[in-house]
């Protein structure tokens, strides 16, 4: 199954609040590995080392230090384009999650606007 479109339907289902995913990646064909790799530069993907799976990718849906949901659908494409099979799975979700930031000193407009991005 290809992964770039199982990947939208996944987080597609997901719920609403959600921020971050913890992703792992398994490819079928380990003679592929090195060329998944170069792939995979562009959503940061860790490499597990004696693992069942090859990598884990952290995704965030609008901020924070991980990769973003448009950045591992292209790479899952890439992957699906160049006919290197795959499946990945869900580890782990969190939800409810927001930035913090200082509203001191800053006019009401930030703040409103700052609350409507990330408070909805």
């Amino acid at each position: 199954m290809a992964l770039a479109p199982t990947f939208i339907a996944a987080v597609a289902a997901l719920p609403e609040d959600w921020s971050t995913l913890s992703v792992d990646l398994r490819i079928g064909d380990e003679r592929r590995y090195v060329e998944s790799c170069l792939l995979l530069t562009t959503v940061n993907a860790h490499p597990y080392s004696k693992h069942d799976w090859h990598w884990n990718i952290a995704i965030a849906r609008s901020f924070g230090h991980a990769a973003a949901v448009d950045a591992v659908i292209g790479a899952f494409q890439m992957l699906d384009d160049s006919a290197i099979e795959g499946e990945f799975v869900i580890r782990e979700m969190r939800t409810g999650r927001a930035p913090v930031a200082a509203g001191w000193g800053r006019p009401e407009s930030v703040r409103r606007e700052f609350q409507r991005l990330h408070h909805q």
